[in-house]
């Protein structure tokens, strides 16, 4: 059942999340700094000025070199298609720091399950799954710029701080801060449409910054025991 859990992320939907990211960082960085194009577009992912310049456009609607010289801070219009509109609330929300008992995965994303199901194992057999909050899972590295075989995640459950971690889980620690939280109820297939209402229509128009930390779902019930239609997770993007 656990893998049924971690068919929310897939690579394309990734991509395309980091993608918009990526606009979006690189839209503050033109009109607060002063940093050469070609610099800007190596820190945001891209090989060079025009292939940074042609998604710029393609996302914002106008040349990045035009942006800059306008000199405005004001929220983005991002270019999206027109069907896309605000289906799901997004709410900031100051989160306590998270604790995980953690599995760390390397490889696809999409195969995070089989971390999902080792961690299992071990929490079961040390008795700790009274103890256990949510199902968490916690992705690090962008997809387009990192070969699928070396990205890393862990596969976490939310544990207090009297529990001992010990080997072969690991400690991770989600920190405190404010979140832009997005609740999705539904099957895990209809989370690639809130992840690209997240990035791509919320993010750019609310004037935030993600922080330097990972975007991580929190599994708020568990299809072993709820419907399909009935089940609740929230995607959390930490900000600045």
């Amino acid at each position: 059942h656990v893998h049924r859990v971690f068919h929310a992320l897939t690579g394309e939907t990734v991509v395309q999340t980091v993608r918009r990211m990526r606009m979006h960082r690189a839209a503050v960085a033109l009109v607060q700094g002063k940093e050469p194009l070609d610099r800007l577009a190596r820190a945001v992912g891209y090989p060079n000025r025009s292939s940074f310049s042609r998604a710029f456009a393609l996302s914002y609607g106008i040349a990045p070199s035009a942006y800059r010289q306008r000199g405005e801070l004001r929220p983005f219009s991002l270019i999206h298609p027109p069907e896309m509109s605000l289906m799901y609330d997004v709410i900031l929300r100051d989160d306590p720091a998270r604790r995980l008992a953690a599995m760390p995965h390397t490889g696809p994303y999409t195969e995070i399950g089989r971390a999902f199901e080792k961690l299992g194992a071990v929490v079961g057999g040390r008795g700790l799954f009274a103890r256990a909050g949510h199902m968490v899972g916690v992705y690090y590295d962008d997809p387009s710029a990192t070969p699928a075989a070396a990205l890393r995640s862990h596969a976490g459950f939310e544990m207090p701080a009297d529990v001992a971690i010990e080997p072969p889980l690991e400690v991770v620690t989600l920190p405190a801060g404010p979140h832009a939280v997005l609740r999705f109820r539904g099957p895990y297939s209809g989370l690639p449409a809130a992840y690209d209402q997240l990035f791509g229509l919320w993010l750019p128009g609310s004037g935030r910054t993600p922080a330097d930390s990972p975007v991580f779902e929190v599994y708020l019930n568990s299809p072993m025991d709820t419907a399909p239609e009935d089940l609740l997770t929230e995607i959390c993007l930490p900000l600045v």
